[in-house]
């Protein structure tokens, strides 16, 4: 049986078993590979990094919007920067109170490879009506938007290759400047542990941009390595540390039936470990 393996930091890697391969090719901007496995599923992966599995996106993808939205009392207004796979999408419009979720992706090739070999991860959230897809780079749509959202999600690779730029103090910056007063960032930042680097670059550059830079961390069996961080920037403290019982009666008045997120690990997630809140200088 053929094997993808993962190198994913010096002298670490993961292997995976592959049934079949599905697609690949070179797109415009990176090689995606979408193949199928016994245990997890069909994977995505974009220059030889695992993406998205069907069987643990919802950690992700859930912690990833939910997380920042029911931070909010009546978000109207979200922003996804990637998040080809239309996983972020989902979960967003979920929240019924929202008028609109605008979707920023480099690469269309992702979008179409998705639907067509990943449907279950987008679920027909690129069909919904308050859908806004924009085909286009987000570093420059952030740069020039006049538009102002309750919530960013930047759902990047890595630091690496076309995920570079969505790292730097720039374009936190901008972020920042798209954001409404009260408004929030959520973004993609590596595994702590194996990647500490990620955590101390972030926290500088998010601190020039927002009040009140930080982290949450979940559990996601395929990006391994231990806790992976999420980054969280905002100019308002008490969002990352909303009471439980706010967050208990958003959650009971949202209707929603959630595989990972509970108002309790949403609380939970701002603990962070020791080991990264030494990262945090």
């Amino acid at each position: 049986m053929r094997r993808f393996d993962e190198t994913l930091h010096r002298g670490y890697r993961q292997s995976f078993d592959i049934q079949s391969v599905l697609f690949e090719d070179k797109t415009e901007h990176q090689h995606l590979l979408i193949f199928e496995t016994p245990e997890l599923g069909r994977v995505m992966t974009l220059d030889g990094i695992v993406q998205v599995t069907e069987r643990d996106e919802f950690v992700y993808h859930e912690m990833m919007a939910h997380v920042p939205l029911f931070a909010l009392a009546a978000p109207k207004e979200v922003l996804i920067i990637g998040g080809g796979d239309g996983g972020v999408l989902r979960e967003a419009l979920r929240h019924r109170g929202l008028e609109r979720v605008t979707m920023v992706e480099l690469d269309r090739t992702v979008i179409d490879l998705s639907r067509e070999y990943m449907p279950a991860i987008s679920a027909g959230a690129f069909d919904d009506a308050r859908t806004d897809l924009v085909i286009g780079d987000g570093l420059d749509y952030v740069a020039t938007s006049q538009r102002r959202f309750d919530v960013i999600i930047v759902d990047s690779t890595d630091p690496i290759g076309p995920g570079e730029v969505l790292f730097t103090e720039k374009f936190y910056a901008d972020c920042k400047r798209c954001l409404k007063p009260s408004g929030i960032v959520a973004t993609q930042n590596g595994v702590p542990f194996f990647q500490p680097d990620e955590v101390t670059h972030t926290y500088r550059r998010m601190g020039r941009a927002f009040a009140a830079p930080g982290f949450y961390v979940i559990a996601m069996p395929t990006y391994v390595g231990g806790f992976m961080t999420l980054g969280w920037g905002c100019d308002e403290p008490e969002r990352a540390d909303t009471p439980l019982e706010t967050l208990t009666a958003r959650f009971r008045d949202a209707g929603l039936t959630m595989r990972y997120y509970t108002p309790e690990l949403h609380r939970a997630a701002f603990a962070l470990p020791q080991y990264v809140r030494d990262l945090m200088v």
